[in-house]
């Protein structure tokens, strides 16, 4: 893990001393800089073929829990990314997160290849898996402080495989991805052989530039039995509003554990500013997730419940200081609701959360 840590710092290190002695080919839109050689066409003309973009995203927050009397500091996230693009049709990703609740994760490493003016698209590596929409935002992109139950126990995959995506439309933008997967995981890779890969399937559809339905699919097999997951989900954005439904189902073959229902549902109303904030964001969230395993077997062969039945209500505000997504304060509350005598998780409990985002 340590030459991990400083083989990255290395590649972070690298962009700043190749820009050092080219500054005339940094480009400052978007964070992207324009490091590498620059070929000549037949036309005389210089055209860039290796591009370097760093971003990176920092969390800290505070939690008050009410029931227990007690809060915690947390570094939720420190993380660093590098992508750009070697030639026109070839680009690239990696990604740490330095601090994901203090441990360091290795998250994306792909390859991607841009085809048919960047409508069809192939990526090999470690990635996201391409299913549901709030898992697949980003930590910068979340409109809470806590990530939904889809979005941290239901859906929330990376896997090494390879996806194939395509994108066409004008009227109604649509994009298809579907990919396959190892199933081991990204720490698993080097002796995991299969021949029961996991699959994934995703559709987004864009209905007057304002509404967009997604539906997807996933197949995983953590342990003993395989998984199935269908989502859908649609959302609604205009005039500051953000209106947002999204339902999981997830079932279990061949073992006697019951389907898990996960539905989550927010709202979020923007109001611009024009003083030290860009904004202020007023949002009101419900989610709710049934007994729910990770589909690993016990030492008896049988699924455990991991995350009991519970219902939660969030209300919060968010403060932005730039936009989009680039310095926020998030201040939510989290009202859980239980079974009789369920006993919780210790960090799924009522609390306060303050939060800090900074992106660039």
């Amino acid at each position: 893990m340590k030459k991990l840590t400083l083989i990255f710092y290395s590649l972070l290190l690298f962009p700043c001393f190749i820009s050092a002695q080219n500054t005339d080919t940094l480009a400052k839109k978007n964070n992207l800089l324009n490091i590498s050689s620059e070929q000549t066409s037949t036309t005389n003309e210089k055209q860039p073929i290796f591009t370097v973009g760093l971003h990176g995203t920092v969390r800290g927050k505070y939690e008050y829990q009410f029931d227990t009397g007690k809060g915690r500091f947390q570094v939720r996230n420190a993380r660093f990314s590098l992508s750009g693009n070697v030639t026109s049709v070839a680009g690239y990703k990696m990604e740490i997160d330095l601090s994901d609740e203090g441990k360091i994760k290795m998250l994306d490493a792909y390859v991607r290849l841009n085809m048919l003016q960047k409508k069809l698209r192939f990526t090999i590596g470690q990635m996201r898996v391409p299913f549901t929409i709030d898992a697949h935002r980003s930590p910068h992109e979340q409109y809470f402080a806590n990530r939904s139950f889809i979005a941290k126990q239901a859906g929330n995959v990376r896997d090494v495989g390879a996806t194939l995506s395509y994108s066409f439309g004008n009227t109604v933008p649509v994009t298809i991805d579907a990919g396959i997967f190892n199933g081991s995981g990204l720490t698993e890779q080097k002796d995991f052989w299969t021949g029961n890969y996991n699959y994934s399937g995703k559709i987004q559809m864009l209905f007057n530039r304002c509404v967009n339905l997604t539906l997807s699919l996933q197949k995983t097999h953590p342990d003993i039995t395989d998984i199935f997951m269908y989502d859908a989900g649609i959302y609604y954005e205009k005039h500051g509003w953000h209106l947002e439904a999204e339902y999981l189902r997830k079932n279990y073959a061949d073992v006697d554990f019951a389907g898990v229902n996960v539905i989550d549902a927010f709202a979020c109303y923007d109001l611009k500013t024009k003083r030290t904030f860009k904004k202020i964001s007023f949002l009101a969230r419900y989610d709710y997730m049934s007994d729910h395993s990770d589909g690993i077997a016990d030492d008896t062969g049988m699924l455990r419940i991991n995350d009991p039945e519970r219902h939660r209500l969030t209300t919060g505000l968010t403060f932005s200081l730039g936009l989009p997504f680039q310095a926020d304060i998030r201040l939510n509350y989290e009202k859980y609701f239980y079974r009789k005598n369920t006993i919780p998780a210790i960090s799924e409990q009522d609390k306060i959360v303050l939060e800090l985002v900074a992106r660039f």
